[in-house]
């Protein structure tokens, strides 16, 4: 298959795709007569592979990692637990940054209520100017 049909069927643009080539991620294919790439279908599963990965947000330094232990199917598994464990923690600590942002922004959204009044009476912009200037702010206090 060419290259149109290998993104289509994955959802991978072919400049990831060439990209990953380039990177010793997915094999160079075959060319055809005419110079086209030739895709099959170990092309497809490979990429289907690494796009997971990447949707479960892995760097490709792991990607490669982890189609390593694809490659070499004998090899100790708990090295692909220490992949996964790893991600899992940088996940966790995103929740976590997550939640204080969503703290932080509570905090400031209670400095005004409903109200529609003028910019210079609005206590988010009051707090934020504050902050703006060095001073404490609501979403920012101890």
């Amino acid at each position: 298959m060419q290259i149109k049909a290998l993104a289509s069927a994955t959802g991978v643009d072919t400049e990831t795709i060439r990209y990953y080539e380039k990177q010793g991620l997915l094999p160079e294919p075959a060319r055809q007569d005419n110079g086209y790439r030739d895709y099959t279908a170990s092309h497809l599963e490979r990429l289907s592979f690494i796009r997971h990965c990447r949707a479960l947000d892995m760097p490709l330094a792991d990607v490669r990692r982890l189609l390593s232990f694809v490659d070499d199917p004998v090899a100790h598994c708990g090295d692909v637990n220490d992949v996964v464990d790893a991600q899992l923690g940088r996940v966790r600590a995103r929740l976590a940054s997550m939640r204080a942002l969503e703290k932080q922004l509570v905090q400031l959204r209670a400095r005004c209520g409903d109200a529609h009044g003028p910019g210079e009476a609005c206590g988010i912009l009051s707090e934020l100017v504050s902050a703006a200037h060095g001073e404490a702010c609501a979403c920012h206090s101890a």
